[in-house]
């Protein structure tokens, strides 16, 4: 693992990769093009939020469903959700599929946001979770939390689209969201600006978890939140002030198929 001794080696292998796929092309390929089609910060996170939790399949098909339902929104997501009711809009929501995730799950999430979005907004809820010893983990169990329990009745199947650090889950989506929400740069929207980037976790799913086993950044054997803390306390390592920026060179290497090696070999 990553030591005084070869920490030079991994930033000089790692970094020039980040740095290649850290580019404003990345963009129109990967899901965060979605909330990139927005000016308004309130429309950026909410599509920001639907984007991440369906970023999953083939992009193509998943970026292609992901514009599908923001025309069903008449690509005004914040207005449509502050202003939402059953009775009378359910029917711009009916119908609508991806992979598990369905019409009533696009209302239930739709309801949910709007329910919170009387009180504070969704940095806001992020942020009273972040407060407890500026933990990431705190802040999206929070969100997860508040996201389930502010409409009576809510389905039980929204749970498995909402991920909770407190199931031992990698948090991949919510990771990546939380990502593109903070960082700043060519490819990160940048618009919550009152959390540190330095304690930012790494999106984690197989993928990525392959690349990290074979760049030697994880050594944990499961994909979980526990991998995901460790990935995250070695690119720390790295780079103090930004360690999510790995994401770039293990997400971007991987789709490009590449296959990353271990810089002490």
């Amino acid at each position: 693992m990553i030591n005084a001794s070869n920490i030079e080696a991994f930033r000089s292998y790692l970094d020039p990769i980040v740095t290649q796929f850290e580019q404003p092309g990345f963009i129109k390929d990967d899901p965060i093009s979605i909330p990139h089609g927005f000016d308004d910060p309130e429309d950026q996170t909410i599509a920001a939020l639907f984007a991440a939790l369906l970023a999953w399949g083939r992009r193509d098909i998943m970026l292609a469903k992901l514009a599908e339902l923001l025309q069903r929104m008449d690509f005004q997501p914040s207005r449509f959700i502050r202003s939402y009711k059953s009775t009378t809009h359910r029917t711009a929501l009916g119908g609508f599929v991806h992979r598990t995730f369905n019409e009533s799950d696009a209302e239930g999430l739709v309801l949910s946001i709007q329910a919170l979005l009387y009180k504070a907004s969704l940095e806001e809820v992020f942020l009273e979770g972040y407060a407890r010893e500026s933990s990431v983990q705190f802040g999206l169990e929070n969100l997860s939390n508040q996201l389930f329990e502010h409409v009576p009745g809510q389905p039980k199947r929204i749970r498995k689209h909402l991920a909770r650090p407190s199931t031992g889950s990698a948090c991949k989506r919510l990771n990546m969201f939380l990502r593109w929400m903070v960082r700043t740069g060519p490819v990160d929207l940048g618009i919550w600006n009152r959390i540190d980037p330095a304690d930012l976790l790494l999106p984690l799913d197989v993928h990525s978890g392959n690349q990290a086993r074979n760049v030697g950044l994880l050594s944990r054997s499961s994909n979980d939140w526990k991998a995901t803390v460790e990935l995250s306390e070695a690119c720390k390592l790295l780079c103090p002030k930004d360690p999510a920026k790995y994401d770039f060179a293990l997400f971007g290497a991987g789709a490009s198929g590449e296959v990353l090696r271990d810089p002490r070999n």
